[in-house]
């Protein structure tokens, strides 16, 4: 009796495989394989479901382009621009005769008889010009001189000017006579200003004018009249080292050396006082050690409070510094 002998499904052999192998259990296994259908499904099915896509022809847009670009190029015209610059039309200029050459006087020339000689319109032109500036020419160096002018043309021409090569020799110059008065007998050049005195007797500073402040070697009249004025806005000056405190002579150390040599203050001088009670904002605002801002100040602080009555109470006034106030007390008056 022959025996069918059973085929074991291939199912459970693989499964028993996968468990062994990632030590999964039934449940997991089955899990495992569906999920692998899933994403085999997933990649292939797009590929399956996707329809043919026709075979692309460019022959008729080829064709709707050229037909576009045809239709552009006929409508296109060119642009025409008008012209920026005018085209100036000049004269054709006549041609001159030329002459032979004999010896002339190249004062007595005007352009075209230079043309007539040889030379360009413009150059014959440059030589007149040339000729009327200075003056006339009176050597063939002049003329060489020109601008322009080839030596070629120089040399061809010079047998026939009628002038001397060279220019004579110049003049010797004369100058002026010299005053020898009150020099000792050395020669100095006269001059329209008077020349400062070297011995200078000291004056008074604040009865000075400017003539007597002109006196001063490097005083002039504008500096002399700066003095002047800063001494009426002053008062006048109690010390010489006030003239430091003028602005064209800050700078200046040898200047106020000068001044100081040759002035000095009087003994006892009382200078111009200022009533800081009674002064209008102008008059306090023109003092040299006030100014405007100081004025405006003053002039607003005595209108809250009593009047001052000394000095000291002006160091009440904040921006108002103890050096202002020891150089303004000489010249106030309350």
């Amino acid at each position: 009796m022959k025996h069918k002998s059973k085929k074991t499904p291939a199912g459970p052999g693989w499964q028993r495989w996968i468990r062994r192998k990632f030590g999964f259990s039934r449940r997991e296994t089955s899990g495992f394989v569906v999920l692998l259908l899933l994403l085999l499904v997933l990649l292939v099915g797009p590929a399956l479901l996707r329809p043919a896509l026709p075979t692309y022809d460019p022959a008729p847009d080829q064709q709707r382009l050229n037909a576009l670009a045809a239709q552009l190029a006929a409508q296109r015209q060119p642009r025409t621009y008008a012209p920026r610059f005018t085209k100036r039309a000049y004269p054709r200029r006549p041609a001159v005769a030329q002459v032979p050459l004999a010896p002339f006087d190249p004062n007595a020339l005007s352009a075209p008889d230079w043309e007539a000689r040889g030379l360009s319109h413009y150059l014959a032109q440059r030589v007149v010009h040339f000729r009327d500036v200075i003056g006339g020419f009176k050597a063939k160096e002049q003329i060489r001189r020109t601008y322009g002018l080839p030596d070629s043309v120089y040399a061809r021409l010079a047998p026939y000017i009628q002038l001397p090569d060279q220019l004579p020799p110049r003049e010797k110059r004369t100058f002026p006579a010299y005053a020898t008065a009150n020099t000792g007998g050395e020669a100095r050049p006269t001059s329209k200003y008077p020349r400062k005195p070297t011995h200078l007797a000291p004056f008074d500073l604040n009865t000075a004018d400017t003539t007597q402040l002109m006196q001063i070697r490097g005083i002039g009249r504008g500096l002399s009249k700066r003095v002047i004025e800063y001494r009426a806005r002053l008062g006048g000056f109690l010390r010489e080292e006030q003239l430091t405190e003028i602005y064209s002579l800050r700078d200046a150390p040898d200047l106020v050396d000068s001044l100081r040599k040759y002035s000095f203050v009087a003994p006892g001088f009382g200078p111009a006082l200022l009533n800081i009670n009674t002064a209008s904002f102008e008059e306090l605002q023109a003092h040299p050690y006030l100014g405007k801002r100081l004025a405006r100040v003053v002039v607003a602080f005595r209108q809250q409070h009593p009047p001052f009555r000394q000095p000291d109470d002006l160091r009440q006034i904040r921006i108002l510094d103890a050096e202002t106030l020891d150089k303004l007390r000489p010249y106030l008056r309350f």
